[in-house]
């Protein structure tokens, strides 16, 4: 659907909000929206966020290309939002990682290709933000006081965390473990609020701004381009 000069790519679900996201790296528009909702309630919508998508346009097309990491020695990876050498070792024993105070130490097989090394990686990755969680959960729930019956560790190519209203489930996307601390504890409070408040609204914000005044500072950190 073409609207005030963007292509919207309109896709219909059984859901009961509306939603609008822009992908990178073209700065691709998508809308997801209940199955009967009019051409015209679309157009509506779509065209009092005009500005604001030709903003996230300009945004994300700006954003450096992501990384084709190899996983081989001399490659820069991020954990809790510090710059660390990849040194991969090849050798007879179980595959693991080591960090130190510079580098990022991956131990593989003789042998091992791009996906084995990778997964090794990502696997260790995935452990530490898991190690994280509870006490961030645990800690954010009382404050906010609302209760969380179960999270998740997934990688999401458009989005940091999401909530399940429903469920009471939040889950965290893999790469906040390459932020600062400071943006996963952000996104953790964002998906929890949502158990008060379920859209992006004046409510939201205010309890965000209650909860952690200094949100927009972390927010805007957090989307600052790739970690290359």
């Amino acid at each position: 659907m073409e609207i005030d000069g963007l292509q919207v790519k309109v896709i219909r679900k059984n859901i009961k909000n509306l939603y609008i996201k822009v992908y990178p790296p073209h700065g691709e528009v998508r809308l997801i929206c209940p199955r009967q909702l009019s051409d015209q309630a679309i157009y509506q919508f779509v065209a009092a966020k005009t500005d604001w998508i030709k903003r996230k346009q300009v945004k994300v097309q700006a954003q450096p290309p992501q990384t084709e990491y190899q996983y081989i020695s001399g490659e820069s990876h991020f954990f809790k939002g510090d710059r660390y050498r990849l040194k991969v070792i090849y050798n007879k024993a179980k595959p693991k990682v080591i960090l130190n105070q510079s580098q990022l130490i991956l131990y593989v097989y003789y042998g091992s290709i791009l996906e084995q090394r990778s997964q090794v990686l990502l696997s260790w990755y995935r452990q530490q933000l898991k190690a994280e969680l509870p006490r961030l959960i645990a800690k954010w729930s009382a404050i906010i006081g609302v209760q969380v019956n179960d999270w998740g560790v997934k990688r999401m190519k458009t989005r940091w965390g999401t909530c399940n209203i429903q469920a009471r489930r939040i889950w965290l996307n893999l790469e906040l473990i390459k932020r600062p601390p400071h943006c996963l504890e952000y996104v953790v409070v964002h998906e929890l609020v949502h158990l008060l408040e379920r859209k992006h609204n004046a409510r939201f914000w205010s309890y965000m701004t209650q909860f952690m005044p200094n949100w927009q500072q972390y927010q805007r950190e957090l989307n600052q381009g790739s970690l290359v």
